[in-house]
């Protein structure tokens, strides 16, 4: 070998042996991928496979009775983002630690009438924390009804419940479920407490009423199991509530004790029916109400929760439930008022919910006292270990249905290609156009003309009299300071950019009096945009009428003043209850959008000004006004 090839070999074998290190780099860093994808979850069909089924019951055999106990128990927890170091992170990581807690709800604060909306990173970044902090990973469930926008910004924004049947077609709840299972498994929740079940046969109702999809048994259920087939499609538990059915009741369970009167074949036919038709369609899981129901149970110290003859013998035995009964929340004052305040209320409530056939303990009103309650129950014999085993596998089970066997995390960088694509804000818009419903008009109003001109809109907050604008708007909400009517708002400047827009509540109602009084005789068309929302724990009631959620005293004599003045020329819009116009049955123009988010303002104005079709149809009966089923169908106007 001569000098020169001496010389290169050791270049030639250094170029090979860098190039077998860059070789297996990228074989190392492809694998690294792979890996890295397989450690996020992957949302499919709920189903359980037999890996699921032997990782349930391996797990349920190395838990000891104290993680089992925690594995009963769900806490709140605050999706907004927090520091490691931080006391509240601390303090919220202990709790799940110490108490084992197998499950937590995801929502947010709030502040007085203002909810603190947080944004899907901020959750879901929070979520990957607290599974790491726990032994076996969490199920994380929340209140969806209407999907994340119920808790984040950011997310796709639907209708309320009721605007789906006005829509009347069971494809868009379907669809619904889909979208509102993607969005949410992106962001780690794999557990939606949705849908209501109930049958708002009662007009007075003030919490359930727009969150039923109606007064029709059969439409409820075909509603309900049209959400169940789609949300579990893409891999969300379901949750019907509120058993045995909270529709025929005049109170806030929130507040006080609400009472199902009936007899036990109208529950039987009614109240009941949706909730077989969910089983039927494999519903996850079945939510208790805290309401009494006499002719189901006589003992008028129990509730529907704490009722073995309930839980056990007609869900479970009668309707052949076998999923997860989650109470509702424990701290709720229909059923912390059965039990006097105390060391030991939770623990006893605990297991009064239990024993009756509760697997979830859901918001206990205090988290030690319940855990230790349960703890000394089974330790003492009053509640058999086995009952404790019994509901574990379940939840333990649901885990394996959604995942989270496999995989505990979510991949963050993936929420911007699944939250709130254009196509489901598309399908959102298109289902709350559906819903806008025409109950009665006069002739004389409808549909509204754009004004072409540009003009500086008036301030929204002060008086209207020395104003000469033609077009009214008058926003009546429980509070103006809330987002209520922005979106209206902007929808009705950009068509009438000098319209007149007044926000008005119950606490300046009677001074904004004259001059809204002055700028509806001095207007040529009015808009009145009534918010009443079913708010749980909020009860919105014109005193003293007994029961129902309607406009306060104030402004209601406001709006019949308005009405007194020009009727004819006036629109009322209900975003919210539909059951306003009992209250004020002189109304000539009726519009129901049966929702307050930004998406059902925008459909409404669209429909006043004749760019969409009222197509929808009541899905209630608006006493000594309206049928349910009524609705006048208005074609758009030519553009």
């Amino acid at each position: 070998m001569d000098c020169a090839a001496a010389q290169s070999m050791p270049e030639c074998y250094s170029a090979v042996i860098m190039r077998k290190q860059l070789l297996l780099a990228a074989l190392l860093i492809a694998c690294h991928g792979c890996l890295f994808a397989e450690s996020f979850q992957s949302p499919a069909p709920i189903h359980i496979s037999p890996d699921g089924e032997r990782w349930a019951q391996r797990t349920l055999n190395r838990l000891s009775l104290e993680e089992k106990i925690g594995q009963m128990m769900m806490i709140r927890v605050y999706g907004q983002f927090m520091d490691v170091a931080s006391p509240d992170y601390l303090t919220l990581r202990d709790r799940i630690e110490r108490y084992h807690l197998g499950s937590i709800l995801l929502t947010v604060p709030s502040d007085g009438p203002f909810l603190l909306k947080t944004g899907p990173y901020e959750a879901a970044i929070l979520i990957n924390e607290l599974q790491h902090a726990a032994r076996v990973p969490l199920l994380v469930g929340a209140d969806f009804e209407r999907g994340p926008s119920m808790r984040l910004n950011g997310v796709t924004v639907f209708p309320h419940a009721m605007a789906f049947a006005a829509a009347g077609n069971p494809r868009f709840a379907e669809e619904f479920g889909r979208i509102v299972a993607r969005e949410s498994r992106a962001i780690g929740v794999e557990w939606n407490f949705f849908p209501v079940a109930d049958v708002n046969s009662n007009p007075d109702n003030p919490i359930i009423n727009t969150r039923s999809f109606g007064e029709d048994p059969a439409q409820v259920s075909e509603l309900a199991t049209a959400y169940i087939r789609g949300a579990r499609q893409e891999g969300l538990l379901t949750t019907a509530k509120h058993f045995p059915g909270h529709g025929d009741t005049a109170t806030d369970s929130h507040l006080g004790l609400a009472a199902v009167n009936r007899t036990r074949e109208q529950i039987d036919q009614v109240d009941l029916a949706p909730f077989r038709a969910a089983i039927a369609a494999g519903v996850d899981s079945v939510m208790m109400a805290h309401v009494t129901a006499p002719a189901l149970e006589p003992d008028n110290s129990k509730v529907a929760t704490t009722s073995p003859a309930i839980v056990s013998r007609i869900l479970k035995g009668d309707l052949g439930f076998g999923g997860i009964v989650v109470t509702d929340a424990m701290e709720m004052g229909a059923l912390t008022r059965l039990y006097p305040a105390g060391p030991g209320a939770a623990g006893q409530a605990a297991i009064d919910a239990v024993k009756a056939g509760n697997d979830l303990i859901l918001l206990p009103s205090d988290l030690d006292g319940a855990y230790r309650g349960l703890l000394h129950a089974v330790r003492s014999g009053e509640i058999p270990q086995s009952r404790i085993n019994a509901s574990v596998l379940k939840l333990l089970r649901a885990k394996a249905e959604v995942g989270l066997n496999k995989a505990r995390l979510v991949n963050v960088e993936r929420i911007s290609s699944i939250v709130a694509r254009p196509e489901s804000l598309a399908q959102a818009q298109k289902i709350a156009e559906a819903s806008i419903t025409l109950v009665r008009e006069n002739g004389s109003v409808l549909p509204f003309t754009k004004k072409n001109r540009t003009a500086e809109g008036a301030p929204a907050y002060t008086g209207a009299a020395n104003q000469g604008n033609r077009m009214l708007c008058l926003i009546f909400t429980d509070d103006i300071r809330t987002e209520y009517g922005r979106q209206l708002e902007r929808e009705v400047r950009s068509r009438i950019p000098d319209a007149r827009i007044i926000y008005v509540d119950g606490r300046i109602a009677a001074a904004l009096a004259p001059d809204v009084l002055s700028a509806v005789k001095a207007a040529d068309k009015v808009i009145v945009a009534a918010y009443i929302v079913p708010t749980p724990g909020r009860d919105i009631r014109r005193e003293p009428a007994p029961g129902g959620i309607a406009l306060a005293q104030t402004p209601a004599d406001l709006l019949q003043s308005i009405l007194s003045e020009g009727r004819r020329k006036t629109v009322v819009v209900a975003f919210g209850s539909p059951y306003l116009a009992t209250d004020f049955p002189e109304i000539e123009n009726y519009v129901c959008a049966y929702s307050s988010v930004s998406t059902s303002e925008s459909a409404a104005v669209k429909a006043l000004f004749g760019e969409i079709p009222m197509q929808g149809r009541l899905p209630v009966t608006i006493p000594g006004y309206s049928e349910r089923g009524s609705g006048l169908q208005k074609s758009a106007k030519a553009q």
